[in-house]
């Protein structure tokens, strides 16, 4: 019997987890527990259909503006019926308001994201980005959500460093029940 697999959209997902895993002293790997990025919310039917039962336990991450595909994905998958939001995150599937960025970008704030960015040496890039006509003047939080994704390999860098400098009782909520519940599912059945 495998451990319990958390399933995530993509890779900053992942490495955003396994960090604050990392700040809790917890291994996950160590107690069982597998991250794993599905490349997309369209490819979670597909991942749940392939998990079956060989799992302890699936859980997940997804953006709240792709709840109607995990609901969909849910039900084909066996696992409910006209499930409404607190019926997911009975079944251990947590949204992030706009996207996990989004989360960690209002749980830190945006001066304190702008510091993280100046210790990427990124900030000069960052005013760069400011700057371009379609961004002056937009929100903060628009501007440092956007540029975070504009870069390959920014997102997952950015989602370490982001998780790095939260205050441990500031996590994201869904960021942090989808760890509550994966290690909850690890203890109870273990490897």
């Amino acid at each position: 019997m495998r451990g319990p697999v958390v399933l995530v959209e993509g890779e900053s997902d992942r490495v955003a987890l396994e960090a604050l895993a990392i700040r809790r002293g917890l291994d996950l790997a160590a107690v069982g527990i597998v991250v794993q990025p599905m490349g997309g919310i369209g490819n979670l039917a597909r991942f749940l259909e392939r998990a079956g039962s060989g799992h302890v336990g699936i859980c997940g991450l997804y953006d709240a503006a792709e709840e109607r595909e995990v609901r969909r994905a849910l039900e084909r998958a066996g696992l409910g019926r006209d499930l409404a939001r607190a019926g997911i995150e009975a079944l251990g599937f947590f949204a992030c308001e706009e996207d996990l960025e989004d989360e960690l970008i209002r749980a830190l704030g945006t001066e304190e994201v702008e510091h993280v960015i100046e210790s990427q040496g990124e900030l000069g890039t960052f005013r760069t980005f400011q700057r371009q006509p379609a961004w002056r003047g937009r929100p903060a939080a628009d501007q440092l959500r956007r540029f975070i994704g504009t870069h390959s390999g920014r997102k997952a860098e950015m989602a370490a460093a982001m998780v790095a400098a939260l205050e441990l009782d500031g996590v994201p909520d869904p960021l942090d029940r989808i760890l509550a519940t994966a290690l909850r599912e690890s203890e109870s059945h273990p490897c």
